[in-house]
């Protein structure tokens, strides 16, 4: 009696996972998203996930003991962009046929308390699959993975006012598709400022640099030689063809950075750094290429007077051959490997200190 029990155990078994099968390619099975999921499923599936992120991020993420709370504006912007139409944001209503999800995306002012720091990352940087969220758009941009989490942290106790501040900045509004040289102007003023002198770890000064070093940078981007989740969605909105004005536009700018004239009897270890290189490493003089020269060449940028948590950020992206952009992305490559942590904070102190040091005022700061 027994045996016969384990042998229709056995046959049942093997029958149910191969009419399972045949129930879903013959089409029975209901895909359609607006009956929803059965109570088992969705319990299953929303189970699976809280338990998935919470060990993968145990497992694969080291938060920092600081968040990039500096860096909010571009996630706010990038936010406004590519999250707002599903999540909502202060002030604004999630869009309709996002309600109509299968699961439908949550508040996330109500939901970021749920997750902790490193469980936040995991979600923003990899998505969830079944769902509608997206990865990030690139994997090689960690730093802005953290902006987005450090501006999470900030939503739920964000009015509207100061929401739209944040991520319209001083364009004050959104195009949906901003084509033409007036709209993507506004599309950049958002996290550069019309008069491209906004910067921050993310956003580098961009007022008076080189036309040829900015379109570039604009091709790299929309080629995705260079990569960044916060520029992969307006590059893609922008129409190519008013690269070359946009490029032009911004390097007509007054600038802070070319009109500074550093100290070289500086005789701090970014000075030494900058001026004259680490010649028993092989790290070359930064103003060998970057100095202030009319001859250098066309897409090399100003960075004297730069950002110093954007010259950090990149220094280190480099270093770990993270950062693409222009056909001499190469040489920072090998200039930057061998530099150490100290080195690059060192020198990211010394070439941002140049700006409020040496810079001559220009007629937007006037």
């Amino acid at each position: 009696m027994m045996e016969l029990r384990w042998k229709h155990l056995a046959i049942a078994l093997t029958i149910f996972p191969v009419a399972i099968i045949v129930f879903a390619w013959i089409g029975f099975f209901n895909i359609g998203a607006s009956t929803g999921h059965w109570k088992v499923t969705e319990w299953l599936l929303h189970s699976a996930m809280r338990t998935a992120v919470k060990t993968y991020a145990l497992l694969e993420v080291d938060a920092p003991a600081q968040l990039p709370r500096h860096d909010i504006g571009p996630a706010a912007g990038h936010f406004a962009r590519g999250c707002a139409i599903c999540h909502g944001a202060p002030g604004e209503l999630v869009s309709p046929s996002a309600q109509r999800m299968l699961p439908p995306p949550p508040d996330l002012t109500e939901k970021v308390g749920e997750w902790n720091d490193a469980e936040l990352f995991w979600i923003v940087k990899y998505g969830v699959r079944f769902t509608g969220m997206p990865a990030w758009p690139t994997q090689a941009r960690d730093d802005e993975v953290w902006a987005m989490v450090a501006f999470l942290r900030e939503l739920p106790g964000m009015s509207a006012q100061s929401y739209r501040a944040l991520s319209l900045g001083q364009s004050g509004r959104l195009e949906i598709s901003p084509r033409g040289f007036a709209n993507a102007i506004a599309e950049c003023s958002r996290c550069h400022g019309r008069d491209g002198l906004k910067a921050g770890g993310l956003v580098p000064i961009i007022a008076g640099q080189k036309e040829g070093y900015l379109l570039a940078s604009l091709r790299s981007y929309a080629d995705r030689e260079r990569r960044s989740g916060i520029m992969a969605l307006p590059i893609s909105a922008l129409d190519p063809a008013v690269f070359p004005d946009v490029a032009r536009h911004f390097s007509r700018q007054p600038s802070r950075l070319r009109q500074i004239m550093p100290d070289e009897d500086d005789r701090s270890d970014g000075a030494r750094i900058v001026f004259g290189g680490a010649p028993d490493r092989a790290i070359p003089s930064c103003f060998g290429c970057h100095g202030n020269t009319a001859i250098r060449n066309e897409t090399y940028p100003d960075i004297a007077g730069q950002d110093e948590h954007y010259i950090a950020n990149q220094l280190r992206l480099f270093r770990a051959a993270a950062r693409g952009g222009g056909q001499n992305a190469h040489l920072m490559h090998k200039s930057a490997e061998r530099l150490s942590d100290a080195d690059i904070n060192a020198l990211a102190a010394f070439l941002g200190a140049l700006a409020a040091k040496n810079a001559t005022p220009t007629a937007a700061q006037r």
